[in-house]
């Protein structure tokens, strides 16, 4: 490990001079503390209930683009005539939103998510 170079730019800015590889393996420090700050986050939020996990196969339906109302009703294991009750609108309608017939209001995909227990970001 070689020494750096410490000086100072005409308007009195401190600047180091330092090896490439030395560079490097801050950058990449730098960056291995983000990610367990982004970890830590992660953990602190699941503890505090402000996120969950939810199985790989749920996820990977929603990813591959099946409706995340139907994916998540099924995750919460409710039926759709069960949902529609909780969330004030008809087990027909929630079908048709289900099925992309139908594109659910802003309240309708409120109430989905509340009786979900979601964030609406989680629907949309």
């Amino acid at each position: 490990m070689t020494h750096p170079q410490f000086f100072a730019t005409p308007g009195g800015e401190q600047m180091v001079i330092l090896p490439r590889a030395e560079y490097e393996q801050l950058c990449e420090a730098a960056e291995d503390l983000a990610d367990v700050r982004v970890f830590d986050e992660a953990k602190r939020r699941l503890a505090a209930g402000e996120d969950e996990l939810i199985p790989a196969a749920f996820a990977n339906r929603i990813i591959d683009g099946e409706n995340p109302v139907r994916v998540w009703r099924e995750y919460r294991e409710l039926s759709v005539k069960d949902l529609a009750a909780k969330a004030g609108i008809s087990a027909a309608y929630l079908s048709q939103i289900e099925g992309g017939n139908r594109e659910g209001s802003v309240a309708t995909m409120k109430a989905l998510a509340a009786a979900l227990d979601l964030d609406l970001d989680d629907l949309v």
